[in-house]
């Protein structure tokens, strides 16, 4: 399913003197060698979205005469697609990621000329499920959510679940209507992997038939309904917000951010009874905790005027206390930023061998 690309720009002030990334190269064949940009261009996540706004906005105030990077909302797929086409003034800089790069995708990437890409954790990440404040109070597990949402729940046929009773009956015989992310959203994979896997595979036969059939596994534990009962939102998590206020017996999925954001008109749906919090998150002990990344290309570093600045500006304010956590970002553990804070500094590329 096509979905819009919601483009948002920040803009600031003056212009600086143009650099041509033409030594980059063109792999496109469109002419793009000759093209200059003179500010950053980032794409991707809209979990990461307002994160990567907040960095710009700290950028700009910070390096006087620098325009602001364009930051647009793609969703991860759609984003490492723009990213992993070439390189060049006319592909972006930096892919923002709410779940890891695939092993599909850097391969994309070397294939189109991106050999040399950066890998940074940003943050870390709940894939929240919500609730209006007058909803019902719903209590889930992934076994629930994979029963609710799941295609064709354990290879048994086309889903007939009407209601959440119908799925458990501990819930309300309220119908299912759960509104979330489109397959081209970090937060869809984070879902399929984090949440409907795990209902999955309390199915012992799921695990056998991973072992046999990937593929048939995947179509089984990933794949969501089709008939309304999930309604893809596309790349605007605010629009889930609002449908939850119009439809109070409904489910939200998105970034724990926008949860934390919104406390003042939804609540939070526990997963397992554990409620997503900043200390459950940023522990891991809620189930739908995810690291948060950046993906920049190495080529792009000295060419386009900013880029490092940018990254040190990310590194600057990722801390508990920092501008990024103000903003509804949870910090990565102390490690994890160290060792980012270090890729930054040494520009270390990725070895994609351990991507999945």
């Amino acid at each position: 399913m096509e979905v819009s690309v919601h483009k948002f720009t920040l803009f600031a002030a003056t212009a600086l003197s143009v650099i041509s990334l033409s030594a980059c190269g063109d792999q496109s064949g469109s002419g793009g060698a000759g093209q200059t940009r003179d500010q950053i261009r980032a794409v991707g996540s809209s979990t990461v979205y307002p994160f990567a706004t907040a960095v710009a906005e700290l950028f700009v105030q910070g390096n006087p005469g620098m325009k602001s990077p364009i930051i647009e909302s793609t969703g991860t797929g759609g984003g490492m697609k723009l990213f992993c086409a070439g390189v060049g003034a006319q592909h972006p800089d930096i892919a923002d990621a709410s779940r890891r790069m695939k092993k599909s995708e850097f391969d994309m990437c070397a294939t189109n000329g991106v050999k040399n890409i950066i890998e940074v954790q940003v943050g870390v990440d709940g894939l929240a499920f919500a609730e209006a404040k007058n909803g019902p109070g719903y209590k889930l597990t992934p076994k629930i959510v994979y029963e609710a949402l799941a295609a064709n729940p354990y290879g048994k046929g086309p889903n007939k679940a009407q209601t959440w009773k119908d799925v458990d009956p501990s819930l309300p015989a309220i119908a299912i209507s759960v509104f979330g992310p489109p397959s081209t959203s970090g937060t869809r994979d984070s879902l399929a992997e984090l949440i409907l896997e795990k209902g999955c595979q309390s199915d012992p036969a799921m695990k056998e038939l991973k072992e046999k059939n990937e593929d048939d596994y995947k179509a089984t534990c990933t794949r969501v309904r089709e008939d309304g009962k999930y309604v893809d939102s596309g790349e605007n998590d605010n629009l889930i917000v609002q449908k939850l206020g119009a439809n109070p017996n409904a489910v939200g999925i998105f970034g724990y951010s926008f949860l934390e954001e919104n406390k003042d008109t939804l609540k939070d749906v526990p997963i397992n009874g554990i409620q997503a919090t900043y200390e459950t998150v940023s522990t891991g002990q809620y189930p739908g905790a995810r690291p948060l990344y950046i993906y920049v290309k190495k080529a792009h570093i000295a060419a386009i005027p900013g880029l490092q600045n940018y990254l040190n500006t990310f590194a600057a304010n990722w801390a508990p206390d920092g501008a990024l956590t103000k903003r509804g970002m949870v910090a990565a553990p102390e490690d994890v930023r160290k060792a980012s804070a270090e890729t930054i500094k040494a520009l270390t590329v990725l070895d994609g061998s351990k991507l999945k």
